[in-house]
């Protein structure tokens, strides 16, 4: 299996920053366009099964604070069709930074998030 090769996370980069800019932009029909149906996602204090769960989540959420940064953003891949993205990420402010983790698959749709976890430190 041949892993990170360029032009497979230069894909899954340009989806990831895509999503990036639905997330910060509070594109709630954006968000949920990277995600596969039976996605699971782990946030910070809650979690959801599926798109359903999360469009609920998603509308009953306000927007993310401003100035929203990413930092050691790493994208891996291996083969063609599977991806592992982390990155931390913080806002101006605070010393804290977030951990974020999302698994992509290459579906017949495109690029979408499996599975994702997201955290703070205590």
């Amino acid at each position: 299996m041949e892993r990170d090769r360029p032009e497979v996370v230069a894909e899954v980069a340009a989806a990831f920053e895509a999503y990036e800019r639905a997330l910060v932009d509070n594109d709630v029909d954006g968000m949920l366009g990277f995600f596969a149906d039976r996605a699971v996602r782990f946030g910070i204090a809650d979690q959801q099964n599926g798109l359903e769960e999360q469009r609920r989540w998603r509308v009953a959420q306000g927007p993310l604070p401003a100035g929203r940064f990413l930092k050691e953003t790493q994208i891996h891949t291996y083969g063609m069709s599977t991806a592992v993205v982390t990155t931390l990420f913080g806002y101006p402010g605070s010393v804290v930074l977030g951990r974020q983790t999302q698994s992509w698959a290459r579906l017949p749709e495109g690029w979408r998030i499996i599975t994702a976890h997201v955290s703070e430190p205590a």
